[in-house]
């Protein structure tokens, strides 16, 4: 959402929460009926004590069958009062987190539907927040202050209803009382809502800044960078603090109010019962029970802003997530109804195609190129000439601002990503590992494998030597990221991974990570049997890459320059003779 656009309602914000997750509401009538039953026995509970009193003691003698029979019937009407309770609050819990499940399952779900390019234009703590803190404040409030929000309006309302019956003059002595701050209500709401929303952002963005530092604390400790790293954190750490007090500030300013308005209204119905009793318009009885059914009528009062306080920071919360789960997947997956790729080899064809960032330069200009099955293309050029761009509209995970990306004679844009992704497989530049058994981490090539399918794709890659080295064979735990593995290493488990996938045109952004020399030549080994019979684009960072390649593809400033063999580019004297030329005297002074 923009800082210009409208400020979406507190109200509308539930209501089309509740849309979006139907389950909370699920079997709500029944519910509502068990909640107010609670509170309407609550507030029958001073007319019982009423009647005890005016009727036990009417003849000058104690009546104790009387009040013990009054005791009975109060005793009876608090069991009826904590079983609806107890199982109106079992139902509501149970309907909330499903309903919450679900919408933390689809914001996460969403998170991952969204392209890369937007990603990229949100914090990964931000996006975190959502799925994660602004959910469980959700929570919280839906089976906590929601339930007593229900409850304490309909004590409210019983306990006017009863005051009502008992005296008017009383009755209308509370409500004057709490005409100021009725009427202060809609400012709060309104103050509560505003500082809540900076609350969950603060939130979000201190996230985000403790993240990275935990995530590159290798990149903190080897430049030195600790002081100012931690006053990076300081300084959201501190944002979020004031953000906090400043909501907080409100709250307690309110319930404050809340209180002296209930003392007063107190005072107020004891003068006035007590007036009306010497003139002998109200027995003791009714006035001891007024008494009562003001503490019922003005303890949800004052809780009345608590309740906002806490409603408030849910709106807030639910408002980001409903916001990130309305920003459109700008690479939609067509699902079920699209156009299947065709078995076996595939060719690829890119038919003058570009793409720009928002409010950004032109980063690809009408690329207009085949690429032919089981052929290996290099794709090579300066950093910020398009090259990785070009491998990303490749495998979708961004589509063209123009023209359309073709595989097998199929429009890219037409293919389920479940079928775009078992046949095309893109190779970062370093495999992400998860913190798990390396087994565990080979079978996100295939769900299905076994043991024996795992060991036997390390030694179709030539690595069962490597493998025999790990001190527990597939067992073997790599840590977070991988971190109990070299970076050669991660290499090594993103390749088997890939030949476990097996899909027929493989993408790779070749690592340029500083590996030994062992580590390489097994690299290259199993990459060379990797790529046999498959068609693959390498994003090519060293000079080997482009010389063993059927084809170079040369991109130059956002456009596709040259396109040849090794040996036909490096005669022609063009960008990638210089490129060449370049890379061969890096290496000689290496």
């Amino acid at each position: 959402m923009s800082d210009s656009a409208p400020r979406e309602g507190g109200i509308s914000v539930l209501v089309r929460g509740m849309r979006r997750n139907p389950e909370i509401t699920e079997g709500i009538w029944l519910t509502l009926v068990l909640a107010l039953l609670s509170t309407a026995g609550g507030s029958l509970v001073p007319i019982v004590v009423r009647a005890a009193l005016d009727d036990g003691f009417a003849s000058g003698d104690v009546d104790t069958a009387l009040i013990a029979r009054y005791v009975g019937i109060a005793a009876l009407l608090m069991i009826v009062i904590a079983a609806a309770g107890y199982w109106s609050k079992v139902r509501i819990f149970t309907a909330s987190e499903r309903g919450l499940a679900n919408l933390r399952v689809a914001a996460f779900r969403h998170v991952h539907d969204l392209s890369m390019l937007t990603q990229n234009t949100q914090r990964r703590g931000s996006l975190v927040s959502r799925v994660t803190s602004d959910v469980d404040q959700i929570s919280q409030f839906l089976q906590f202050t929601g339930i007593m929000m229900i409850i304490s309006i309909g004590q409210m309302l019983v306990a006017t209803v009863v005051m009502a019956f008992l005296s008017w003059q009383l009755t209308l002595v509370v409500l004057i009382s709490f005409v100021p701050l009725a009427l202060s209500l809609r400012w709060l709401a309104g103050a509560m809502s505003r500082a809540y929303d900076r609350v969950r952002a603060s939130v979000g963005e201190m996230l985000a800044v403790i993240a990275e530092p935990v995530v590159g604390a290798a990149v903190v400790r080897s430049y030195g960078i600790e002081d100012r790293t931690q006053h990076r954190v300081d300084v959201a750490v501190s944002a979020n603090y004031r953000n906090n007090i400043r909501a907080q500030t409100i709250t307690a300013g309110a319930f404050s109010a809340a209180i002296l308005v209930g003392g007063i209204a107190n005072a107020a119905v004891l003068a006035v019962g007590v007036w009306l009793g010497v003139l002998g318009e109200l027995s003791v009885g009714t006035i001891v029970a007024f008494v009562f059914l003001v503490g019922l009528f003005t303890g949800p009062a004052q809780m009345a802003t608590q309740v906002i306080s806490e409603a408030q920071n849910a709106i807030s919360s639910w408002r980001r997530v409903l916001d990130l789960l309305d920003t459109p997947a700008d690479v939609v997956d067509p699902g079920p109804d699209g156009q299947r790729l065709p078995e076996g080899d595939l060719e690829a064809r890119f038919e003058h195609v570009s793409f720009s960032y928002p409010e950004g330069p032109t980063v690809l200009a009408d690329v207009d190129v085949t690429i032919q099955a089981r052929q290996r293309v290099a794709v090579v050029g300066e950093t910020g000439s398009g090259k990785t761009t070009f491998a990303k509209l490749l495998t979708r995970l961004m589509d063209p601002a123009e023209g359309r990306v073709v595989l097998g004679g199929v429009d890219i844009a037409q293919v389920p990503f479940d079928d775009l992704r078992r046949h095309v497989l893109m190779v970062p530049q370093e495999g992400f590992l998860f913190d798990a058994t390396l087994g565990e981490n080979l079978r996100y090539g295939s769900r299905t494998a076994t043991d024996a399918d795992l060991v036997d794709a390390v030694e179709r890659l030539g690595l069962a030597d490597w493998f025999a080295a790990l001190p527990r064979g597939l067992d073997t735990r790599v840590g977070q990221r991988g971190e109990s593995l070299s970076a050669g290493e991660r290499q090594l488990v993103a390749l088997v991974r890939s030949a476990l996938a097996d899909p027929a045109f493989l993408v790779l952004d070749e690592a340029t990570s500083a590996v030994d020399p062992q580590t390489e030549l097994r690299a290259t080994r199993a990459l060379d049997r990797l790529l046999q019979g498959r068609t693959s684009v390498t994003i090519a960072h060293r000079l080997s890459t482009a010389e063993n390649a059927d084809r170079v593809l040369v991109f130059d400033q956002g456009r596709l320059v040259e396109d040849g063999h090794h040996r036909d580019l490096v005669k022609a004297e063009g960008v990638y003779a210089r490129l060449h030329a370049s890379w061969v005297a890096q290496a000689t002074l290496a």
